[in-house]
């Protein structure tokens, strides 16, 4: 048996459907309505608490205009950028909001486009993912495959994450969709555009420095080690507990990694019409199910990032691999 991240067979208990969920896991009808509300009035003061922490601390920094400021805000833009980049792809789903063009705003221009998140691509390909994870049409499959992996090499991707390298190839492909007057590479150029302005004219560049060196740095650190423990070393399977992992989720993580509920992922990929607000909920009835069990689940992220660097693993009958880390800053067609 080869060393994997997949889960043995013998701890994926065959219990559905029952009253509550149907034969893959998605909440049946009356369950489903209530899981699938979209609450409206909370999530505006959700993106409020989001943009808060972004501009606020990068316009913070620049009012107190001291070394220690412009430090401080480095490191915190690492958790800003996650905020954005969840919550874009809470947009991205059309779960932020009920009313569509207000959903679709607020994600591009408050929430993606700030970011250098192409949501309006990001969606189309994302739902790819969603459609088959790790199959033919993954859009990620490079990311999450290969895993686990040597220790050596997981340090020399997180070596070109922290250094910027991985960030360079993102921004490379911005440069040339704004060179091919791709209109929503324009429209984050644009946005860029008007932040630098305003940073220049307050004469605090160093706000917007250090914006995106938290975005090509830090960030890019936390992106790939939440993607990795979402389903790095996964396979393609109709058994969604076989393409996702499951992470007992702590405060500390669910602060800086993995904010709005998204550590809840196997959840969000047995139905994506759940809102960030209700994955908890939906878990737990999976959990009540005996569906999820505990000899499925890693105690917290160092464990499984133990075990996808180490080849500490549980033991699968199950033969194939998948693995691949992604951005928004996607412009396929």
């Amino acid at each position: 048996m080869a060393t994997t991240l997949v889960p043995s067979n013998d701890i994926l208990h065959d219990v559905l459907p029952t009253e509550r969920l149907n034969e893959r896991a998605k909440p049946t009808r009356e369950l489903r309505d209530e899981l699938r509300r979209i609450d409206n009035i909370r999530n505006i003061f959700t993106v409020l608490g989001a943009l808060v922490l972004s501009f606020g601390v990068i316009g913070l920094a620049g009012y107190l205009h001291t070394w220690w400021a412009y430090v401080a805000a480095f490191f915190l833009m690492a958790r800003a950028h996650v905020g954005l980049n969840i919550l874009g792809h809470e947009a991205a789903h059309r779960l932020l909001f009920s009313h569509k063009p207000t959903n679709d705003a607020v994600g591009r221009w408050l929430l993606a486009y700030p970011s250098y998140q192409a949501l309006l691509a990001y969606r189309r390909s994302h739902f790819a993912h969603h459609r088959d994870e790790m199959g033919p049409e993954e859009p990620d499959l490079s990311l999450y495959s290969g895993y686990p992996l040597p220790r050596d090499s997981w340090r020399r991707k997180l070596r070109r994450d922290i250094t910027g390298v991985s960030a360079y190839k993102n921004f490379r492909g911005l440069f040339f969709a704004i060179r091919k007057g791709r209109r929503e590479a324009l429209q984050i150029l644009a946005v860029q555009g008007v932040m630098i302005g305003v940073s220049v004219a307050v004469q605090r560049p160093l706000m917007y420095l250090i914006w995106i060196l938290g975005w090509s740095t830090l960030w890019r650190v936390s992106n790939r080690v939440r993607s990795i423990a979402e389903h790095g070393g996964m396979i393609r399977s109709k058994d969604r507990r076989l393409t996702t992992h499951v992470i007992r989720q702590t405060r500390l993580a669910r602060f800086w990694m993995v904010p709005y509920n998204t550590g809840w992922h196997l959840a969000h990929h047995v139905d994506m019409g759940v809102p960030w607000r209700n994955l908890p909920k939906l878990h737990d009835e999976l959990v009540r199910a005996g569906w999820v069990t505990e000899e499925l689940e890693y105690s917290s992220y160092g464990a499984f990032w133990k075990a996808a660097s180490s080849g500490e693993v549980k033991q699968a009958d199950v033969a194939g691999a998948g693995s691949g880390v992604s951005s928004m800053l996607d412009f396929r067609d």
